[in-house]
């Protein structure tokens, strides 16, 4: 399944609005009505006056807004698997999630640059694998080698530098567990992109590399930053609160280390790559994976997508249409069933 416009899932936030909204009103009502009369008189006064319909109505509603949303986003459904051929290459992403990576030296920020990096990489890739890692004070796997480039852009935009408590950069232990990843014993072109700001990296890296290097794997860097460099700003909610301040409570500036990244590049037989242009990244990505010879596999994918959203769209419309319906009294027939054995006057 994949869907059309997911950008209509915020319509759903309307629905937890208007419940508070309802549940308000209904307090403010209540209270109301107390200074007016108590309880018995108020039932005598509108003995028809039902407060599950209200709910029910509210209820109604916000489903036929969940289907709404639903129809908007249309979802798509494979109705066929098929095993198809495909020619490609290994390719694993490490990327760096760590405080400095908050930069705004280049818009909007680093993390941020690196995440478009990868995204408008992925979108000119074809028969390729993918893979990612994150990585800050310690290495994580983030998404498994994989053909599914749409699950891959989720997992991805979901990366933040709060995903890793502790700090500092692990090159080396993202460049070892990248190893792990390449798990087609046959495919000999396996490329590992390190992209960070070369900044606050831990340990020493060269055994990592070396090691990776046996197995066959291209290690190349993509820097993001700039060599003037930015302070870091930590920010709640998107509103600034202060920048990040070292034990001397001097603000931090944090620098693009190019020298690392440019020694990672060239122990791991690959190259550097300034990340500052997207398509200049992007172009110099294709060139290196298209000189690469291709190794065809199977993959299954699911074929013959077809639009789900009228069945939501008649959802919609079916609880809208209950909604105005549904009256505010009691239900005539319901209440001389005297379900709870309530008293008549």
């Amino acid at each position: 399944m994949n869907y059309d416009q997911p950008i209509y899932f915020y319509v759903l936030l309307v629905i937890p609005v208007l419940l508070l909204l309802f549940f308000a009103l209904q307090i403010w009502r209540r209270s109301t009505q107390k200074k007016f009369a108590n309880a018995a008189l108020l039932e005598r006064l509108s003995p028809n006056s039902s407060r599950l319909k209200g709910f029910l109505k509210v209820l109604v509603l916000s489903l036929a807004i969940a289907s709404m949303a639903l129809a908007l986003v249309n979802p798509k459904i494979g109705t066929k698997l098929e095993t198809v051929k495909r020619e490609g290459v290994d390719v694993v992403f490490a990327l760096d999630v760590s405080k400095s990576m908050l930069a705004e030296d280049i818009a909007p920020n680093r993390l941020e640059k690196s995440k478009q990096l990868i995204t408008q990489i992925l979108n000119e890739l074809a028969g390729d694998r993918v893979g990612i890692i994150g990585y800050a004070g310690s290495a994580f796997p983030q998404v498994p080698i994989t053909t599914d480039f749409s699950s891959t852009k989720l997992f991805l935009n979901a990366m933040d530098t709060n995903m890793v408590s502790s700090q500092g950069t692990a090159i080396g232990e993202a460049v070892q567990m990248s190893t792990t990843y390449f798990d087609d014993e046959e495919q000999k072109n396996r490329v590992l992109f390190v992209i960070s700001d070369g900044e606050d990296h831990e340990g020493d890296f060269d055994a990592a590399i070396e090691a990776a290097t046996e197995n066959g794997i291209k290690v190349y860097s993509i820097g993001v930053g700039t060599v003037n460099g930015g302070p870091i700003p930590i920010k709640r909610n998107g509103i600034l609160q202060f920048y990040k301040r070292d034990q001397d409570n001097e603000q931090v500036i944090t620098k693009l280390g190019e020298d690392t990244l440019k020694a990672i590049a060239d122990e791991g037989n690959g190259a550097y790559i300034n990340g500052a242009n997207t398509q200049a990244v992007v172009d110099e990505v294709k060139a290196i994976l298209n000189g690469m010879d291709k190794k065809e596999f199977e993959a299954k994918q699911f074929t013959d997508f077809k639009d789900q959203f009228q069945w939501f769209l008649a959802g919609a419309l079916l609880f809208l249409i209950l909604d105005i319906l549904m009256l505010d009294r009691k239900t005539a027939w319901i209440n001389k069933l005297n379900l709870f054995n309530e008293k008549r006057t």
